[in-house]
Order: C-alpha cells, then structure tokens, then sequence
C-alpha cells in the first residue's frame, strides 16, 4: 500500500478507461445520521459513476472498481479490476482533513437549518460557504493524490463528499 510521500510525476486522468464503472464505501464506517447526509452521499455516488476521470498510477488500464474505507485514520482508495482483482491501494492520512471536514459539516447543518426558515438570499449565501469549503476540500484530496492517482476537478469533489461520509461516526 503507497503512503502520503509517493513519487509526484504528472499522470494523465483522460481516456475511454480512466474511469469507476463501480465503487462501494466500507459500510463498517459508515452510520446513516440524516437523510440529507443519505442524500448526498447517493447523488455523489451516482454521479461519479455517470461522469468522472480516475487514473491511479500503478493501477494498470482501467475501468475500475473502487472501494473506499477508514482504516488506522487513514482514507484507503482499494483499487481493483472490473473482475473484482487487486489492482492497487493508496492510503491517505486523515489528519489533514479534520478541520475542513469538521467545519463543512458545521456549514451544512445551518445549510439545511435555513432552508427551513431563512430567506432565499440567507440561504444562497450559506450555500456559497458551503460550495466554498467543498472546494477547498476537493482540492487538498485533489493535492494528497496527486502522483498516484490522477482525478478531476468534479471527480474530486464527489470523492470528497464520500470522504465526508465515511468520517461520520456514531
């Protein structure tokens, strides 16, 4: 499994096969809180599988299966074939994530307060937090794979809303 300190030589996320045809969360990590967070984490799915670039850099030619979990604190990305064979694994250290993570939660749960009783402009401007904080988290996952895994802008996105998911505990 490669760690946080891998070689960074640019990878090239285009292709027909740099792609997730299938992903699965480690449901162990994974406590259903709210059906907003249920939400979220079905449309990130779902649009990730419509539409993203996914290139590990020793995972051989794609399409992938991908699983991702929590283990030892850290984000493993359990790359496999479509037949379901090893392909690689890149771990992550959560440690890094915490403050964002903690604080696009905070901004979701006043996102979701104030759809129930503020104004359409409270809540646009909400929104706009909420988007901003998405982004900075989609970027440093974006950064922490960079040379081992070549993904897009919206493909980071979606895996970090999943990151998000499977930081939820009881």
């Amino acid at each position: 499994m490669s760690d946080d300190d891998a070689d960074t030589a640019p990878l090239d996320p285009t292709g027909d096969d740099a792609r997730i045809v299938h992903i699965s969360l480690d449901e162990r990590t994974v406590i259903r809180r709210s059906a907003e967070v249920e939400q979220e984490r079905a449309i990130a799915v779902y649009d990730l599988l419509e539409d993203n670039r996914f290139r590990p850099r020793d995972g051989g030619p794609g399409p992938y299966h991908l699983r991702l979990f929590i283990e030892e604190n850290r984000l493993v990305f359990d790359v496999r074939d479509t037949a379901d064979a090893p392909r690689t694994q890149i771990a992550l250290h959560l440690a890094p994530f915490r403050r964002v993570v903690k604080d696009y939660f905070q901004i979701c749960e006043s996102y979701y307060d104030a759809i129930k009783r503020l104004t359409p402009s409270q809540i646009e401007a909400i929104d706009m937090g909420r988007r901003g904080l998405h982004n900075e988290g989609s970027q440093m996952l974006r950064d922490r794979l960079d040379g081992r895994i070549a993904i897009d802008h919206d493909t980071s996105r979606r895996l970090f809303t999943l990151l998000c998911v499977l930081h939820i505990r009881g």
